[in-house]
């Protein structure tokens, strides 16, 4: 039986906390960028949070950024299944369960290590803006035994989480799945995930643009990061020397993505009022993903998924749910 996304990343539980600028900049952290901290650094920031009058953990949920695309796709109605890693904690039980309630396949059948299961802290500022800070835990050792080769083979796309170039196991059980897509004739999505990754992995992304990337996605400072452009349409046109295919998202401006024809396109999208933009970029992927999976364009994909990434920017949390995965389908 074939699936429609196949996606390997991070297996993360999300914990929103909502904090005001001042007490963003007392914890050290720059604004809106992912930073990958230690179980020491993780167990500070909880304290100086849950220390601080007026700020509470505001909601809990599966998280990890692959997580959300293939999340979103399933939503949709794709079929999908999901390669990570979680211990056999109370988190990571949390975790598979999440999934498996949103009809996502997974590798978590399996007996589970003992470890602690990753943890994304999200700090959500007044103006919207997230900054995230992880610790890894045991997704930090997702290896090639996650890997589900029979179920890989079968998929229309590969997507990969760009932040497994952190972690040698992860990236080489990334590399696994390049060549098992490639063999297969599977198609291999690529994000870049955050500057951070773009400024410091600069290598390990080269490998895997060098090992086949048919599509990229990345926001518009990754583009100029990665490219060396400062011009967004010049870094649009560079991102074409890496992958047959990107979307380059504008913020709230739309995105520039270039399908088959190799022309780079603006989709407009409609402007909203972010009041958390946490996850954005994850289920615009979906979106597009599911879409081309059912045969549209780049260009239609990408309108398509304007409209949830605008749902999922309006309110709290990273993930849409059922029902606003159902209103959004039936006003188009």
């Amino acid at each position: 039986m074939s699936i429609d996304l196949y996606g390997i990343g991070n297996a993360l539980v999300d914990s929103e906390y909502k904090v005001s600028e001042a007490i963003l900049s007392q914890t050290g952290f720059a604004k809106g960028t992912m930073t990958l901290v230690d179980a020491e650094e993780r167990q500070n920031l909880i304290t100086l949070l849950e220390d601080t009058s007026n700020i509470t953990l505001s909601k809990r949920a599966g998280g990890g950024s692959a997580a959300n695309t293939i999340v979103t796709t399933a939503l949709l109605g794709g079929s999908t299944f999901y390669s990570c890693k979680v211990s056999n904690d109370e988190t990571g039980d949390f975790f598979a369960q999440d999934l498996t309630d949103l009809s996502v396949a997974t590798n978590l059948a399996e007996a589970r290590p003992a470890g602690v299961t990753g943890e994304c802290i999200s700090m959500i500022t007044p103006d919207g803006e997230r900054t995230l800070v992880t610790h890894l835990g045991i997704t930090q050792t997702l290896s090639t035994n996650e890997v589900d080769e029979t179920v890989l083979a079968s998929a229309q796309y590969l997507y990969i989480e760009g932040y497994l170039v952190t972690s040698p196991t992860a990236l080489e059980a990334v590399l696994k799945t390049q060549a098992i897509a490639k063999q297969h004739g599977v198609k291999v999505a690529l994000t870049l995930s955050d500057v951070g990754m773009v400024e410091n992995f600069k290598t390990e992304f080269n490998t895997l643009f060098q090992n086949g990337v048919d599509l990229v996605f990345c926001n518009e400072d990754e583009a100029k990061l990665w490219t060396g452009y400062s011009d967004r349409n010049q870094a649009a046109q560079a991102l074409g020397d890496y992958a047959t295919s990107f979307a380059m998202t504008l913020s709230g401006d739309g995105a520039i993505v270039s399908g088959s024809s190799g022309d780079a396109v603006f989709v407009p999208a409609e402007k909203v009022q972010a009041i958390d933009t946490t996850g954005a970029g994850d289920t615009f992927a979906g979106g597009v993903l599911f879409g081309l999976a059912r045969g549209e364009t780049l260009e239609d994909a990408t309108a398509h998924a304007h409209l949830l990434a605008k749902r999922v920017v309006s309110r709290f949390g990273a993930r849409l749910d059922h029902q606003e995965v159902l209103e959004i389908k039936g006003a188009n």
